[in-house]
């Protein structure tokens, strides 16, 4: 395997790209990890928890399934929900930043199982410039790089306020059948409602408020990946 290369529309003028959704192209996942850039969209889809990293600090991730390489929004080739996780909308791009400082750059993995040659939307007009579809790449990539960038700073403000409280999420689908999701830990309400003027005003001019809203209120799409279960039993 190459691994990403610098895109360039020489090298890679016929280079297409494989749309939908499936198991072949790594959409099997039961989570993905997000970005504070997309909370907005994606709190409305789905719950929306925090995680511990190895080093100790956190990190976002979406629900999308119960069980192992379970992803309950994926049907056939669609994605069943209003937003699609900027992880998974990338497919085989990347972004860097040069050694030597500069712009940051797209790169591509030709290996990735959603590259073709014959099929799929293409990169680059054939007469030069970029495709609507490599257009829309870039801001997701944006959004990532920014995302990256504000997720530190967002969960030290997190930290500092004491607003982080584990939570485990229990999901009983018949008296038999329960699921619990361990290890997650979201936004203590509580705490955040009992923020004094200064508390909340820094939270607001670094925009972190309206995450920490965003987050605490994504709990309640547990009950759409309970129906999702359900239906996708009754259908199987």
């Amino acid at each position: 395997m190459s691994g990403p290369v610098l895109l360039n529309n020489v090298d890679h003028a016929d280079v297409r790209v494989r749309l939908g959704h499936g198991a072949a192209y790594g959409d099997a996942i039961n989570q993905i990890d997000l970005f504070p850039t997309e909370f907005e969209a994606a709190q409305r889809d789905y719950p929306i928890v925090f995680r511990r990293n190895p080093d100790g600090g956190y990190r976002a991730v979406a629900l999308l399934g119960l069980d192992r390489d379970e992803n309950l929004f994926l049907d056939g080739e669609e994605w069943r929900a209003r937003y699609v996780p900027a992880l998974i909308q990338r497919g085989p791009f990347s972004i860097g930043v040069p050694r030597d400082g500069g712009e940051p750059v797209i790169h591509i993995n030709l290996d990735h199982p959603r590259i073709s040659r014959s099929e799929g939307e293409p990169l680059f007009r054939e007469q030069g410039g970029n495709a609507p579809y490599l257009d829309h790449i870039a801001k997701v990539l944006q959004l990532i790089y920014a995302g990256v960038d504000v997720s530190a700073p967002m969960f030290a403000a997190f930290e500092k306020l004491d607003l982080i409280e584990p939570v485990t999420i229990e999901i009983e689908l018949t008296d038999t059948r329960k699921y619990r999701v361990p290890d997650c830990h979201t936004i203590d309400r509580a705490r955040l409602a009992q923020l004094d003027g200064t508390s909340l005003a820094e939270l607001h001019r670094s925009d972190f408020l309206r995450a920490a809203i965003w987050v605490a209120s994504s709990l309640g799409n547990v009950s759409r990946l309970i129906e999702l279960k359900l239906a996708a039993e009754r259908d199987g």
